[in-house]
């Protein structure tokens, strides 16, 4: 697996990590010893940058990590994430106040039965916090032992800049794929002048490049993704439209439409990262082979010409996700 560092940082990590959402809990039910299985298998063939949330499950995903790489720590990267969370109702909100940030870095840590996460991620940004404060709170736990290097998440420009200036930033992460380009215009190209790492999440629009959604059918009961407006209706009627070129590129090539997917993202710079999720053995073997995949320029220009930003039907996330994106 090819690594590189990851920004300007001294952290090296592979060109494609693993998504660790969709393990048991988020995307439907799931056998426990298959997810740890597949990260095992993982740590084997270098796709050991895992990257988790204490959003996800509640912290059970957190909980199976830490059960996953027991006893193996020094076999992986470890990122995890903090300040998306539940308000007392239910809907979608954000902490980044200083003192919650050492109680939920200090929590995650447990979770993960680990002494230090190597990168730690504001998962959303708290607009009522100036960010030199959250950040100022995050770059202590790294005087504490606690975390390696910081990250953001889902934020804009003025925001990366005031982080960045306050604490080195390692790595945005944000959604990016073949129907979710947006970050082009600004945000990728910033991170290319600050010297951040972009580590794109969701790199397979979440699966609708992975050739198993072909339908609202396709997605099990309790699968989060039907609430997302683009996996509804004739969203998704129009949204599975865009995935045909991105098939028959690949069958051309003898590659599958994910790792034609995956191979068109890693093209758009030098400072992009995957970490697609899956907890399949044989997709983490697939995706993690597009890495050695090389796509022509005439086969980028045709994909974008085909699949221009704005070109997904719907909205990335249900309204209320929507609402506390720092865009």
């Amino acid at each position: 697996m090819k690594t590189k560092k990851l920004g300007a940082s001294d952290l090296e990590v592979p060109v494609i990590g693993l998504g660790c959402m969709v393990l048991p809990g988020f995307y439907g039910p799931g056998s426990e010893a298959d997810a740890i299985a597949t990260l095992h298998r993982a740590a084997e063939i270098g796709v050991n940058f895992l990257d988790s949330s204490d959003l996800y499950g509640a912290g059970e995903n957190e909980k199976l990590l830490g059960r996953a790489i027991a006893g193996r720590r020094g076999d992986y990267i470890v990122a995890s994430k903090f300040g998306n969370v539940r308000t007392a109702d239910g809907k979608p909100g954000v902490n980044g106040r200083p003192e919650y940030v050492q109680q939920a870095c200090e929590a995650s840590l447990q979770r993960l039965g680990t002494d230090v996460i190597d990168l730690y991620y504001q998962h959303r940004v708290d607009t009522t916090v100036p960010i030199e404060d959250t950040v100022g709170a995050m770059a202590r736990l790294i005087e504490q032992g606690k975390v390696r290097y910081l990250g953001l998440s889902e934020a804009a420009e003025t925001t990366i800049r005031r982080a960045h200036g306050t604490h080195p930033i390692s790595a945005l992460q944000t959604e990016y794929s073949l129907w979710s380009r947006d970050v082009e215009s600004e945000i990728l190209p910033l991170t290319q002048e600050l010297g951040i790492g972009f580590v794109a999440y969701s790199p397979l629009g979440r699966g609708i490049f992975g050739g198993d959604v072909t339908g609202p059918d396709s997605l099990p009961e309790g699968d989060r993704r039907r609430d997302h407006p683009r996996f509804q209706g004739a969203n998704l009627t129009r949204n599975l439209a865009l995935v045909e070129p991105v098939r028959q590129l690949g069958l051309a090539k003898g590659y599958e439409p994910a790792q034609i997917a995956l191979a068109w993202l890693l093209s758009r710079g030098e400072n992009v990262f995957a970490i697609p999720g899956t907890r399949r053995i044989t997709h983490l073997e697939a995706n993690a082979a597009a890495v050695d995949i090389t796509l022509t320029a005439d086969e980028i220009s045709h994909l974008d010409e085909l699949i221009l930003p704005g070109a997904a039907s719907g909205t990335r996330y249900p309204a209320g996700q929507m609402a506390v994106l720092n865009n």
